[in-house]
């Protein structure tokens, strides 16, 4: 693949809607335009299967150390009989579908248009490009049964905390969230203990996820709550209509 043709032409619709009340066509058109992105991701992502989403940074190189974790993270989730969703950029995000495909699992991404840092990576069975965020989050979460949370910045930060806040407030089933790397988090957790000290938490909501460095006790903690929890082996599959250009990513899933 090569990124650069590759690379979607940037908008500037979403930057321009968030800067306040525009004309009511202005709004109707940008109304079409987040349906037309959600009905393309439903139609790319509808029929991959149970997967769990990997959020981390997209500035790791390939010998970091942690891009050599998120890797094994993807070739562990695989064996789970887990499809590796991601955002689709590089760093932490290449290495989780990397690792995917590694074990001979499905690799997905929904990728994110950026002026810098954000292309595809090569190790994607399937991805949708998307130029809002808002509908990207969606999507991430959507198809995923469990959501691990490699280092990464703002974006990645942004990620876990609507997952626990979904999570936290009954708006979507208790999903598992594994948080890892505890030097990297390690002024996170202390914050979020912080917060229980405050009580703008609740004791109980640190419950909400697993802190960790254990590749193995994240993947006990996914298989106990999202596959022994929503019984996913009893998980109705949707069928593709060859008629509407439907089709299934493979015959793995």
């Amino acid at each position: 693949m090569n990124n650069e043709q590759n690379k979607p032409k940037i908008s500037q619709e979403e930057r321009y809607f968030l800067e306040g009340p525009h004309s009511r066509w202005s709004e109707l058109r940008f109304i079409f335009k987040v349906m037309r992105e959600f009905i393309r991701g439903y139609r790319k992502l509808h029929f991959v299967g149970p997967s769990v989403t990997v959020f981390g940074s997209a500035r790791f190189q390939e010998d970091h150390p942690y891009y050599i974790q998120a890797r094994e993270v993807g070739k562990e989730l695989v064996k789970l009989g887990f499809n590796v969703m991601t955002g689709g950029g590089p760093g932490i995000m290449e290495a989780a579908n990397r690792g995917a495909k590694d074990a001979g699992g499905g690799s997905i991404g929904c990728n994110i248009i950026l002026p810098f840092e954000q292309t595809p990576n090569p190790y994607l069975d399937r991805w949708v490009n998307m130029d809002l965020f808002f509908v990207r989050k969606v999507l991430l979460s959507k198809y995923s049964y469990a959501f691990v949370v490699m280092p990464g910045g703002f974006g990645t930060l942004d990620e876990f905390f609507e997952s626990l806040t979904l999570i936290q407030t009954e708006k979507v089933e208790k999903f598992p969230v594994v948080l890892m790397g505890k030097e990297y988090h390690k002024h996170l957790y202390d914050h979020i203990q912080y917060m229980i000290q405050e009580e703008t938490i609740s004791p109980k909501d640190v419950e909400l996820f697993l802190f960790t460095d254990s590749i193995e006790e994240a993947m006990a903690h996914i298989e106990k709550h999202a596959i022994e929890g929503f019984g996913l082996t009893k998980k109705k599959v949707f069928k593709p209509i060859s008629l509407l250009g439907e089709k299934k990513m493979s015959k793995r899933i």
